[in-house]
């Protein structure tokens, strides 16, 4: 295959590849009543109707139908400074302030007691997302150019109470995906113009996945809980165009839209949690969730009539995440929390991509709930987001190398309305 050929695709399906399953865009932004403990544990908290999400087995703790409605604001910090080339662009080229756009991820969740031990409850929330944006004239455009991926995950689920201990409970999710991904040639030794589109790729699909939830109350003041979300898998399915010149040596389309198809899984996620009331202000909680990255080895796209143009080794290794939080019931109508939790990265330290320059982070949390009224309450939430300085070198698929320093850091605000009936 030409080197053109692979530039098509390639720098494209890099992105994706790093930045859709980076654990710094998995998105745990589920509620926002567990933002204020970093999501500590999330699955053993029965705090409103958001448990669907990551425990509906924790359905049985309500007596009465609850109504969540939340959103997140994510402002990311993702900033590159360049430290090497091999082609003679100087280095500061490379630099860029940030790469990552803010976004707004929002979540709506219902839940109801059926009758003799029965709970029905349903969510609507995301688990994956990202977007990223360099400028069209970006020197390393190959590996850089724009991408967006949003996925809505709408869970259905119930939860029957065996006993007064331990209830189980099972869901069936919908997953629908959308992905939109541009690269620009880039700077080059070729007579090409950097913005030159070399890839515009546009696609989506919708898959199905099942999740399994625990909930065990040992006493009075301990609980331990576990959920499990399976794998889906997702096949992106859409138009592949670039802007080059058709025919040798550039094997363009010259804008002319082709089929083409992406296929991907979602990894499965487990989660273990536990939480201890302290006394009758005051709760400890903590969370190990494990994402089986290991499912996402190699990615390769297929565009009609030229079959499979490219295939890439990832080798992402399964993630870990920890946390720890607490409650503190500050007065009748304020209740306050905090966390941290330590998020660790993916990546294979070889396969790092200019598209996720991922890393390990901390997460630094507050939040608090304020009850409006006996049936309603309001949520806030803040967690500052700090990952680790990385230094790494990539090559586009002309030979150029380009090297890097990235930073990555975030911070997230939440607010969320509580509604019992």
């Amino acid at each position: 295959m030409s080197v053109f050929k692979k530039t098509l695709v390639a720098s494209s399906l890099m992105l994706v590849s790093s930045h859709a399953f980076a654990a710094a865009f998995q998105l745990a932004e589920q509620s926002v009543s567990g933002l204020g403990r970093a999501y500590a544990g999330e699955a053993s908290v029965a705090d409103d109707a958001s448990v669907v999400a990551r425990n509906p087995a924790l359905m049985s703790q309500f007596e009465s139908a609850q109504l969540s409605v939340a959103a997140m604001f994510v402002e990311p910090d993702v900033s590159l400074k360049g430290t090497t080339t091999n082609n003679g662009v100087d280095v500061s080229a490379l630099d860029d302030s940030s790469i990552a756009p803010s976004a707004v991820v929002p979540a709506a969740y219902y839940t109801r007691p059926m009758g003799q031990g029965w709970y029905l409850g349903v969510g609507v929330y995301s688990q994956f997302g990202l977007a990223t944006e360099f400028a069209s004239d970006y020197a390393p455009g190959q590996i850089a150019g724009e991408t967006e991926i949003v996925t809505v995950n709408t869970n259905v689920s119930v939860a029957y109470q065996i006993s007064e201990e331990f209830t189980i409970a099972l869901g069936i999710s919908h997953v629908y995906a959308d992905a939109k991904i541009i690269r620009n040639f880039g700077q080059s030794p070729l007579p090409i113009p950097a913005q030159t589109e070399a890839v515009h790729l546009e696609g989506d699909d919708q898959g199905y996945g099942w999740n399994l939830g625990l909930s065990y109350q040992l006493d009075k003041g301990n609980r331990l809980g576990f959920n499990y979300r399976s794998e889906t898998d997702i096949t992106f399915e859409g138009e592949f165009a670039n802007q080059l010149p058709t025919g040798a040596p550039f094997y363009g389309t010259a804008n002319e839209k082709s089929p083409g198809s992406v296929a991907i899984t979602l990894p499965a996620i487990a989660e273990f949690s536990g939480s201890h009331q302290v006394n009758e202000q005051s709760a400890l909680h903590f969370s190990l969730l494990w994402t089986q990255w290991s499912s996402f080895k190699t990615l390769a796209a297929k565009v009609d009539g030229r079959g499979t143009v490219f295939s890439k080794d990832e080798n992402f290794s399964n993630s870990m995440r920890y946390a720890i939080g607490a409650d503190h019931q500050y007065s009748d109508e304020l209740t306050l929390r905090f966390g941290i939790a330590y998020d660790k990265s993916p990546a294979d330290p070889y396969h790092m991509s200019i598209s996720i320059p991922d890393t390990d982070r901390m997460w630094y949390s507050l939040g608090a709930e304020y009850q409006v009224s006996i049936n309603s309450s309001l949520d806030v939430g803040v967690s500052f987001l700090r990952g680790k300085t990385q230094n790494f070198v990539e090559a586009d698929n002309l030979g150029q190398v380009w090297g890097f320093e990235s930073n990555g850091h975030a911070t997230v605000l939440g607010v969320q309305y509580n509604l019992g009936f």
